[in-house]
């Protein structure tokens, strides 16, 4: 696939995995590299032929060798979307006006659906359900966004259809990386990070879709503060769309969530991570979210003393060794670097004082006994602080590159090993922290 590495092997696993469950046909003849057919057309694809697809290096990507009945249609993404309004409350906010709604669902029923563009849709929909879902989440969330900036159709269309293929190179990467919670390896990382440009790669082919689509893709995990991947953009570099598509990843995989409390969840890492995102398009998702005050207690994980833990995040943050970018000992681009980690762990003070949790805000609270509510959003503001901490320590040590047997200066190694046992301290309550990737 160009210069991008993937491995056919996940794909054409995939693809073989769907013939199992409906009927995948060639649609013509799939030749190797030599010229030599090695299947004809109007076979069906099952398991029973992957090891015979795999020993080759096709000339034409199997996507477009082969057709599946029934095939995902914009009908069929309509009535998906339909369904995603009736059960996440969110979704059913934003398409309570008749309008809103039907510019919505249109925008999905009429986009553009090229037979292999159909196809990998259809396999994401029967083997990779998680994924398929999110898509409907996304193309629903970036219409929706766009059409409040009182914009086209066109561009109402445009959005939808970058929501609903952003992540279609997914399909072509190791399935490890959509198991939550799993552990992967270097190459599994390298995978992850490539995925924007494998999914540009994939739609570029078919020239239906405009270039403001494909460069929204592109740069759909890319965060104002230069903090995403894969160019590490900041700022006017991030497109109007892609900047929708970055906000929608998070707020559309909180919505998918089960657990207890997701806008509120929500609420408070868009709160937390401001310097990510459009302060106007999250201003417009903050309206819409309505927060649950009555909860169930049992399965919530709360904290027993989350106030400790904020006013010790706070702490560690404040004794970051500021002194350590001015050391004469260190290169002019090694102090850069620390100064750059300097003014991280500031902004996450301040971010801390702006939602409401520095140490004299939360003197306030006192020692009465907190309810439900506050708890958990306390809970949920130390566990996505420490999160951001354990970040902070992480670029700390990729920028500070020593020499395998050489130690940190002593105030800088303190500082580590200060947040390594912070961190460490973290109960196994699932943490409310974006895609852990760094």
């Amino acid at each position: 696939m160009t210069d991008i590495a993937t491995d056919p092997k996940h794909f054409t696993k995939a693809v073989t995995e769907l013939g199992e469950k409906r009927p995948v046909v060639t649609t013509q003849a799939i030749f190797n590299d030599r010229g030599v057919k090695i299947i004809e057309k109007g076979v069906q694809v099952n398991a029973g032929l992957y090891e015979r697809l795999m020993a080759h290096k096709l000339t034409v990507p199997i996507e477009q060798s082969v057709a599946s009945t029934p095939t995902v249609t914009g009908q069929f993404l309509r009535a998906q979307a339909e369904q995603v309004m009736r059960d996440v409350p969110f979704f059913e906010r934003i398409g309570s006006n008749t309008k809103t709604r039907s510019l919505l669902l249109d925008a999905l029923t009429k986009l553009p659906l090229p037979s292999p563009i159909a196809f990998q849709l259809t396999l994401a929909c029967e083997v990779r359900p998680v994924l398929f879902r999110h898509s409907i989440f996304m193309a629903l969330f970036a219409a929706w966004m766009t059409q409040g900036l009182m914009v086209s159709r066109f561009d109402v269309s445009v959005a939808s259809a970058a929501g609903l293929l952003h992540d279609i190179g997914m399909l072509h990467l190791d399935p490890v990386l959509l198991v939550p919670q799993s552990v992967i390896g270097n190459n599994q990382t390298r995978q992850l990070y490539s995925h924007p440009l494998v999914s540009e790669v994939l739609i570029e082919r078919h020239h239906e879709y405009p270039r403001e689509l494909l460069q929204a893709i592109k740069v759909h995990h890319e965060f104002l503060d230069g903090s995403g991947y894969p160019g590490s953009l900041a700022g006017d570099a991030i497109s109007p769309l892609g900047r929708i598509l970055s906000l929608g990843e998070l707020v559309t995989s909180m919505l998918a969530s089960d657990a207890q409390a997701s806008e509120l969840r929500l609420s408070v890492l868009l709160r937390m991570n401001e310097h990510r995102y459009d302060a106007a398009l999250t201003g417009r998702v903050m309206q819409n979210i309505e927060l649950q005050t009555e909860l169930q207690s049992k399965g919530l994980g709360l904290m027993d003393d989350p106030v400790s833990r904020l006013l010790e995040i706070d702490a560690t943050l404040s004794d970051w060794p500021t002194e350590m970018a001015q050391r004469t000992d260190l290169s002019a681009p090694r102090q850069a670097s620390l100064a750059a980690v300097a003014e991280q762990s500031a902004q996450l003070r301040r971010t801390l004082a702006a939602v409401g949790v520095a140490p004299q805000q939360l003197a306030q609270l006192g020692g009465d006994a907190l309810d439900a509510f506050l708890q958990l959003e306390l809970t949920l503001l130390a566990q996505e602080a420490t999160w951001q901490l354990r970040s902070l320590a992480r670029q700390t040590r990729r920028r500070r590159h020593s020499e395998p047997d050489a130690r940190y200066p002593d105030d800088l190694q303190a500082w580590l090993d200060r947040v390594d046992t912070l961190v460490a301290s973290i109960n196994s309550i699932a943490p409310p922290q974006l895609h852990d990737t760094e």
